[in-house]
């Protein structure tokens, strides 16, 4: 006689097939949930160089290390020198401020790290301010156009949004209450991130326009390819950290 038929139900599925799980807030542009963001545990020292971030940092002290090794080593100008040392170092500044704030997951680490971000961006900004200053002063005194290159013209509207971005980040973490409380603020977090990386980019884009002005080119002997690779270390070292969730993407959709 034949046997019969099994009637017990069929082995639970392996958890190897399971579904993947739904991405969270650590989930970064490129790569897997977690690979960019703070342990509980670990310092916020750590986020400056944690994923990609050390790819950034590379890119920083290049543009840095070029901009004040060929103003030292030409002939200096109290008008026009310290243009240069000044926005370059506010650049390295904003992009630590960036760094340092975006591996952050749980609510201590936010808030440490929105001190330190806004400390960080006060010293860029300060730093911003008198290179422009500078240049500004330079040109009244010996009577030059004020806008004559697309890095003039990108400074300004760089400097102009910058601001502008300062004022925003500030009423959403110190003065909610002008934005319509606590809760209708921190739905703002999201638009100040996007306005940040927008900004990156114009602020990269002007160092770029930097190396072909005729002081960069005939003053400095700057070579364009040093701040091209630069750029793209600071690209490809903060881009890929962005956390999808803190910008309101949801990928599980």
């Amino acid at each position: 006689m034949a046997p019969s038929e099994s009637t017990q139900p069929p082995p639970p599925l392996s958890t190897t097939d399971a579904e993947p799980a739904v991405p969270t807030e650590s989930e970064p542009l490129l790569g897997r949930p977690g690979d960019a963001i703070q342990k509980p545990d670990a310092p916020m020292f750590l986020n400056l160089v944690l994923g990609t971030a050390w790819l950034s940092q590379l890119g920083a002290l290049l543009l840095l290390v070029t901009t004040w090794s060929a103003v030292f080593l030409h002939k200096l100008g109290v008008l026009i020198s310290p243009h240069p040392l000044l926005q370059s170092l506010g650049t390295f500044l904003l992009i630590q401020a960036i760094l340092i704030l975006q591996p952050t997951s749980t609510p201590a680490a936010k808030r440490t790290g929105q001190r330190i971000h806004a400390s960080l961006h006060l010293l860029s900004f300060l730093s911003f301010i008198s290179g422009i200053a500078v240049i500004e002063t330079n040109k009244h005194v010996n009577h030059n156009e004020h806008l004559h290159s697309l890095h003039g013209y990108l400074g300004v509207i760089t400097g102009t949004l910058l601001f502008a971005q300062y004022v925003f980040g500030i009423c959403i973490w110190l003065v909610p209450g002008i934005l319509g409380g606590e809760e209708k603020a921190k739905a703002l977090w999201k638009y100040h991130r996007y306005g940040g990386y927008l900004l990156l980019v114009l602020v990269l884009a002007t160092i770029g326009a930097a190396a072909d002005t005729d002081y960069s080119k005939g003053v400095l002997k700057i070579e364009g390819w040093t701040f091209g690779l630069g750029i793209a270390l600071v690209v490809v070292g903060v881009f890929p950290r962005v956390q999808l969730r803190k910008l309101g993407i949801d990928r599980s959709r």
